[in-house]
């Protein structure tokens, strides 16, 4: 039977000619598969209500067309209820881009460059709040680079570099010394694409971090982030609607991020990928043991970016909104908004009617009463444990030291099938789910 090969991908993500090492992006645009404009539009009533079953199954058959992936992924996320008509979401989207717009001029108060079309790299205050006078900060470097030239004149009042005052709010401190940080980061988030030619890209990027970080006391900012928002500012073109979609994400993966003087908010998921992979491959997880990489952190970027590194941008795109898919629960948007009553609905909406509007990854959860005890593990995880079981003989085989262990998984990049990672994650986690159930 004839088989449609499917139109590439890569034109909606431009790499820069000089880049020539970038793997290439296997997803490719499948007629009857791939969710495309004309199928998503045809899945809204005349009022706006989205059939959001239809709409996951052919996600996960051939995943988004890139001309629409933005809108999608704010349903995906939880941005927006898929019970909810064009003008409710219309609402939440203008009160959103105010909120937004809030935010980002009570940064802009303290720290002008924001908003600046301009961006920094270099520290511009020291532990206690005392301005720094440092060359390289007042002649921050190369312009054309996007980096922010220092201290703009805001108003006519003295800013940064040159006569700005002590800061002495604790928040305020806290929030500037991570501006550098983001600035470094950016620079080198998808450098390879066309679109960070542009430098109101980059500072876009910058915008959006510097914001998050300072609505977000607990996380802040921390390395791994930029990958993460560097898609939304690619798909969505309002800068508020990026914020918010990587705010969602951020719901589901700041736990990560958290951190305490004695440990990083991942570990707690590099023990579950333990736990996970001592169950289904126990030679492999001995093995891992014996080279003293029973910590598992040779895994530790995998989860913290959700597979940035070992895929194309394209790919890893198509990665995501498979996972997501898979997990889907259509109480999401209500537990972000209204999260007392969200657990009160979600009590009342389980079986049947739920289940339908469910990824297949959640269904598996719901049936296992995963809701009533611990909160259910993540996909990811299941998704790092299955490209380990899928390495066990060479890992077995050839690893002798945690060295090699890194070297094999690095020379996964580039080679791995989003789809297969999906449908691989999947079995394992039924497997799991039997074999943990087991006395």
């Amino acid at each position: 039977m004839w088989r449609d090969p499917g139109a590439p991908a890569d034109s909606f993500y431009q790499v820069r000619p000089e880049c020539t090492d970038v793997p290439k992006t296997r997803f490719k645009i499948k007629a009857g598969k791939t969710l495309s404009v004309r199928k998503w539009q045809a899945a809204f009533t005349p009022e706006g209500y989205l059939d959001i079953g239809k709409t996951l199954s052919r996600i996960h058959r051939g995943g988004i067309h890139p001309s629409i992936r933005g809108e999608v992924w704010e349903f995906l996320l939880g941005c927006y209820d898929p019970k909810s008509t064009f003008d409710e979401r219309e609402q939440i989207r203008q009160r959103r881009r105010m909120q937004y717009a809030r935010w980002k001029e009570e940064c802009r108060q303290l720290f002008p460059v924001v908003g600046s079309g301009r961006f920094i790299t270099a520290p511009v205050i020291s532990d206690d709040g005392q301005p720094i006078q440092d060359p390289l900060v007042l002649l921050e470097a190369n312009p054309d680079k996007g980096q922010a030239l220092p201290p703009v004149d805001n108003g006519g009042t003295n800013v940064r570099g040159s006569g700005m005052e002590t800061v002495k709010d604790k928040k305020a401190i806290q929030w500037m010394l991570t501006l550098h940080q983001i600035g470094l980061d950016v620079v080198r988030t998808d450098r390879t694409l066309v679109f960070y030619e542009k430098q109101e890209n980059l500072s876009k990027l910058w915008d959006i971090l510097a914001v998050y970080a300072w609505i977000d006391t607990d996380v802040g900012y921390c390395q791994g982030m930029s990958d993460l928002c560097s898609p939304m500012i690619i798909l969505l073109e309002d800068e508020a609607d990026a914020f918010w979609c990587f705010e969602r994400l951020m719901r589901r993966l700041r736990g990560n991020f958290r951190c305490t003087d004695s440990s990083v908010g991942v570990e707690t998921q590099l023990s579950n990928l333990a736990a996970i992979t001592q169950v289904i491959d126990p030679k492999l997880h001995q093995h891992l043991e014996t080279l003293g990489g029973g910590d598992y952190l040779f895994a530790f970027r995998m989860l913290m970016v959700l597979f940035r590194r070992e895929f194309s941008f394209g790919d890893s795109l198509y990665l995501w909104e498979m996972m997501w898919a898979l997990e889907y629960d259509p109480d999401l948007f209500s537990l972000y908004e209204e999260p007392e009553s969200a657990s009160e609905k979600a009590e009342g909406s389980k079986g049947k009617a739920k289940s339908r509007h469910c990824g297949k990854f959640e269904r598996e959860n719901l049936k296992n009463g995963g809701k009533n005890s611990e909160p259910p593990l993540p996909i990811s995880i299941f998704l790092v444990a299955s490209v380990l079981k899928d390495k066990s003989s060479k890992l077995l085989h050839e690893a002798r030291g945690l060295d090699d262990v890194v070297k094999i998984l690095n020379d996964m990049t580039g080679n791995l099938d989003a789809k297969k990672a999906c449908t691989g994650a999947m079995k394992l986690h039924k497997k799991y789910l039997k074999k943990a159930k087991k006395p």
